[in-house]
């Protein structure tokens, strides 16, 4: 029998309703139960991720690490690493979570080759095949690390170095291969220092080339091996460079549509991510969907107070429920899901905490899930939305302009007959009060 890694948590958290005080309970996810036709699962498509929950330890760049797990020696072992994939896979069952995220050297040590590095995947991969197995749960993407090893310093496939490129694209090219023999749902790209600290140094040009060069590789060897995973690539504005390529969801949209890579990449969006770059919490998640691009989302938040990347457990219903309206709108998240992105505060140092962290934003995104399907079933902000655009429908140059048949003549022509525009409120306290009262 596999040792118990968190024997005080119970067999599986159980859903006991809104009025439950109990922090190891769900008080709104009840996992089976029908939303606008669709299981509440299957909605949210919940999902852990492996480096903060299983690697974290509470190190920050002012103290040591602050967490001690009985599951982890702390070696870089193979031993360790499948010990620590057991407690993983008990985490994930407790929690009634499918899917789980990993960088390759989160599950794996690195080696000192790439040929190491390669084997030791194989190996911890292949037990991670067998759990997946035992206990039903699925990968909903792998992704790869080229921002901790110092070889990285300078980027990875936009380094200036072709030798670092080419090592990136190498690393890469095992990621697809086990992504694709653990069924991964996506392959995510997240290029934490594909930017820059200065422009003094930095052909942007050759970099940004580069790095869709290597893109275009993946896309070339997915269908090589007959992988169909979604390709994802997760913007961030900045941290730990500058200036980061992929700086939001327009702003990455912008780049895949002028390497022409638009079909083979949706995005994965960070909230916390979308808040450095100046947005609003839904903001990109927003966007990416109306551009047909949303492909799944790291759901975390960030301290509005702190200029970093936090990565806390979403808390706030309002931003789930935006969220949820989004996501209820484009018919669900596809292969995406809601991964959580997230690690306990560097003082919560129980294993207990892991659990009431992600039960608390599980709970969260539930309630969310439930206030967006009353507001589609009610449909009063939708009307009122629409509305405001109503003359886009019900006037003739509205619709002309809709239907992109105008010319600035015939705008002209218009303004002189018709004369200075109304004014109309936008009314936006009106649908701040709406809002609310669904909450």
């Amino acid at each position: 029998m596999t040792e118990e890694h968190f024997p005080s948590i119970p067999s599986k958290i159980p859903y006991l309703g809104p009025d439950s005080t109990d922090p190891l309970s769900y008080r709104f996810y009840n996992a089976d139960e029908e939303i606008l036709g669709k299981k509440m699962k299957d909605w949210l498509r919940f999902s852990v991720c492996y480096w903060h929950t299983f690697r974290g330890r509470g190190l920050d760049p002012f103290g040591a690490p602050t967490m001690t797990r009985s599951w982890d020696d702390e070696s870089n072992s193979i031993e360790n690493a499948l010990k620590r994939a057991d407690a993983a896979f008990e985490l994930f069952s407790k929690l009634g979570v499918e899917y789980y995220t990993f960088h390759d050297r989160d599950v794996a040590p690195e080696g000192s080759s790439l040929a190491e590095s390669n084997a030791n995947l194989d190996t911890v991969s292949d037990y991670l095949l067998k759990l997946q197995e035992k206990y039903g749960i699925k990968l909903l993407w792998a992704t790869q690390n080229l921002f901790s090893n110092p070889r990285y310093m300078n980027g990875a496939f936009t380094n200036p170095d072709a030798h670092v490129v080419a090592y990136a694209a190498a690393q890469t090219k095992k990621v697809v291969e086990v992504n694709h023999k653990l069924k991964g749902e996506n392959l995510v790209f997240w290029g934490g220092r594909e930017g820059y600290q200065s422009l003094l140094n930095t052909d942007v040009k050759r970099e940004t080339d580069n790095m869709a060069a290597v893109f275009r590789m993946v896309v070339d060897y997915q269908a090589k091996i007959g992988n169909s995973a979604q390709l994802l690539v997760e913007p961030k504005p900045r941290e730990p460079t500058k200036h980061q390529y992929d700086f939001d969801a327009q702003t990455t949209y912008a780049f895949l549509q002028h390497h022409n890579l638009q079909d083979h990449f949706k995005l994965n969006i960070e909230p916390n991510h979308t808040t450095l770059a100046g947005h609003a919490f839904e903001h990109d998640i927003l966007f990416a969907s109306k551009l047909g691009i949303l492909g799944s989302i790291d759901s975390n938040t960030g301290d509005p107070l702190l200029g970093w990347d936090t990565d806390q457990f979403p808390m706030d219903f309002r931003e789930a429920t935006m969220v949820m309206a989004t996501v209820i709108e484009q018919g669900g998240l596809g292969t995406g899901g809601l991964n959580f992105d997230c690690k306990v505060r560097r003082e919560s140092t129980n294993d207990e905490d892991l659990f009431i962290g992600h039960i608390g934003a599980m709970d969260t995104f539930a309630k969310g899930l439930r206030i967006a399907a009353k507001m589609k079933e009610d449909g009063r902000l939708k009307e009122m939305v629409d509305s405001r655009y109503s003359s886009f429908v019900e006037s003739d140059i509205g619709k002309q302009l809709s239907a992109g048949t105008l010319c600035l003549e015939d705008c002209e022509k218009f303004a002189l007959e018709n004369g200075e525009p109304e004014q109309k409120s936008g009314r936006q306290e009106l649908y701040e009060v709406v809002f609310n009262q669904y909450l």
